[in-house]
């Protein structure tokens, strides 16, 4: 057993399950230095080959990437059967954690311009080195209590990259579980000969740039056929499109779609964020757009790929213009204080061993890390 294993103190609480029920995700301790971090447990054994693989790729790319928007595992190792990957605790959880909180209706456009300047810089970072994201969505943003963004999802990356040379298109198309289906790309989902490449990644930034703006995922409960045929059909959506939107009764379903567990796939999570009065954080419902901000949506969503810009130009746009005199600090203006610590007094949960690797089902998904 790794010797971090001792300097680790595994708080009595879960934070999240993911990765088809696979992984369990808890609060923990680093003894040293007291910093809290979080600890992602997967039993090896109950996963498939193609699980493997999607844990194998996120953890060796997560050696190779070195970017301060990009999420960090601090280390991975085995003990017996089960996978430990250690990674920050994000304090403010994801953007999607923040929607479902603090802000039902929406954003505002400068917390939207913070939160995804950050991430465009991470996926500028990837499509540098030839990476596709694939599931660029609000639940896969994270936000640290230092109000540092980060992109996590890793598992879901695909390299235009193969045997040394590099590819204008690919032609991976894995099966996407349905709560990644509203952010693909029309080219992601039509499966043809023409295949995607990282211009994909931009119109899921558009997609949740809607997101952001309404606090509803557009497409939530459309089928994946008549999905493709309304990303294919008129213009560029306005992030007030009705009919793109879930209909009232399901308004903010995605709260319960389940979150990223920076391994795999969405995990449910128990709450760890404090309840404050959030009056002063809610937006109103009826809200109007700057023209920089529809003009970005609009340029995301393209049904063209190559009318699409890059992530680099992206960052150029004029909606992020304004990010050249914030900084990272900026964003902690816009939101209530984070969540350091546990709201409520925690023992630390008994040594690790293999045979206590039975965890409880979660069944609220109010927090996301």
């Amino acid at each position: 057993m790794s010797q971090l294993v001792y300097q680790v103190t595994v708080l009595a609480i879960t934070i999240g399950r993911g990765f088809d029920n696979l992984t369990s995700v808890h609060l923990a301790r680093h003894t040293p230095t007291g910093t809290l971090v979080t600890i992602k447990i997967t039993n090896l054994e109950n996963c498939t080959e193609e699980r493997l693989k999607a844990l194998q790729k996120a953890v060796i790319l997560s050696h190779f990437f070195r970017h301060p928007n990009i999420t960090t595992y601090w280390t991975v190792f085995t003990v017996g059967s089960w996978l430990w990957v250690i990674s920050p605790f994000m304090a403010y959880g994801s953007a999607s954690q923040l929607l479902r909180t603090y802000f039902p209706e929406g954003m505002s456009e400068t917390l939207i311009r913070n939160i995804l300047f950050g991430a465009v810089r991470g996926l500028n970072y990837l499509h540098q080195n030839g990476c596709i994201h694939r599931s660029i969505k609000a639940s896969h943003i994270l936000i640290s209590g230092d109000g540092l963004v980060t992109l996590s999802g890793l598992s879901h990356l695909h390299s235009l990259v193969k045997h040394g040379q590099r590819h204008r298109a690919v032609y991976d198309f894995p099966q996407f579980s349905t709560s990644v289906q509203p952010w693909l790309s029309p080219e992601l989902l039509r499966q043809d000969l023409h295949g995607y490449n990282v211009k994909s990644d931009i119109y899921s930034v558009g997609i949740t740039a809607c997101e952001l703006a309404s606090g509803q995922v557009p497409f939530q409960d459309m089928h994946r056929t008549q999905m493709l045929l309304q990303k294919l059909k008129g213009p560029p959506y306005s992030p007030l499109d009705a009919s793109i939107f879930p209909q009232s009764e399901s308004r903010m379903k995605n709260s319960r779609s389940g979150v990223d567990s920076g391994i795999g796939e969405s995990v449910h999570v128990s709450s760890g964020t404090r309840t404050v009065n959030s009056d002063r954080l809610q937006t109103p419902s009826s809200k109007t757009f700057s023209p920089a901000f529809l003009s970005l949506v609009q340029l995301c969503l393209q049904q063209d790929p190559e009318k699409r810009p890059s992530a680099s130009s992206l960052l150029s746009h004029v909606f992020f213009k304004q990010m050249k005199e914030e900084n990272q600090s900026s964003i902690l203006s816009l939101l209530p204080p984070p969540c350091h610590k546990p709201s409520i007094s925690l023992s630390p949960a008994s040594p690790w061993t293999e045979p206590e690797c039975d965890f409880p089902d979660e069944k609220d998904s109010n927090w996301e890390f």
